[in-house]
């Protein structure tokens, strides 16, 4: 585990050709990297808007449902096996279903705006860089979904009954008690699937590169995607500068968590 980690530094300060052949350029790559490189910027932002939008999405919808299962909701076992079956599928799967679903001429999404007579919204989902990110988005926010589902179901069983039973009793309607009482209970369980899924989306590269490739013109590029190009994709014959992009891109991630640790263990030692 620790080889590859320093490699990929050693070569980020070098210029690392075919037959191995390494010429030691020190922070070059990382200059050129910061002052030039406007599609590594695209993919930082694609990448930063993919992981603040569907982690919220993620964690929001699965504690909705959630909840909805937990209060007693009609054929609760069907329901927690068809939500979380996407989980269970691959993102070469996933993938290729949603790229049917987006396909402009006979895709599913299409097909049902024109049934409602709604052609005039029609899309060439996967191929607008308008509308590409969000689609992708949407794909990985149906996958995961059920998986956020079952942590929070597990979490709530695990609530204490003494306290939810203190709480009818007192005749606290579900709405005050799921805001003092449930909501209070589950924040460990928020924050750490929050924490935990926007790191992974952090490093999104499957499902982008199973469905756009980046594209259409890098409205989809996410960082991770980035490296795979410039080390493999594009024939530049260097994986310095690709491993300049991982160093910085894990320098990154490392210093967002080490803040929001920082600040969860403040916001702790004011509560306490």
């Amino acid at each position: 585990m620790v080889y590859p980690v320093l490699r990929t530094f050693w070569n980020s300060v070098h210029v690392i050709k075919p037959r191995n052949v390494e010429t030691f350029v020190g922070l070059a790559n990382f200059k050129e990297l910061l002052g030039n490189d406007f599609i590594f910027w695209k993919a930082v932002g694609n990448t930063a808007i993919f992981a603040i939008v569907a982690t919220i999405a993620d964690v929001l919808g699965g504690l909705l449902l959630a909840l909805a299962l937990f209060s007693g909701a009609p054929f609760v076992r069907i329901l927690r096996v068809v939500w979380f079956t996407p989980v269970l599928m691959s993102y070469v799967v996933v993938g290729v279903i949603w790229v049917w679903i987006y396909d402009y001429d006979w895709g599913l999404a299409n097909v049902i705006l024109r049934s409602l007579g709604l052609g005039s919204l029609e899309q060439s989902w996967l191929g607008d860089p308008r509308t590409a990110l969000w689609s992708v988005m949407v794909t990985h926010i149906w996958k995961w979904l059920g998986f956020n589902m079952i942590i929070f179901l597990a979490a709530l069983y695990a609530l204490p009954s003494d306290v939810l039973g203190a709480a009818e009793l007192d005749n606290c309607g579900w709405l005050a008690k799921l805001i003092h009482i449930i909501i209070p209970l589950l924040r460990p369980t928020i924050v750490n699937l929050g924490v935990l899924s926007f790191i992974g989306k952090m490093m999104i590269f499957d499902l982008v590169w199973i469905m756009t490739g980046g594209g259409p013109l890098w409205s989809t590029e996410t960082v991770s995607t980035y490296v795979y190009k410039r080390a493999f994709d594009w024939n530049t014959f260097d994986l310095g500068y690709p491993s300049a992009i991982a160093v910085l891109w894990f320098l990154i991630i490392l210093a967002f968590i080490f803040v929001l640790m920082r600040l969860l263990r403040q916001r702790d030692r004011l509560e306490f």
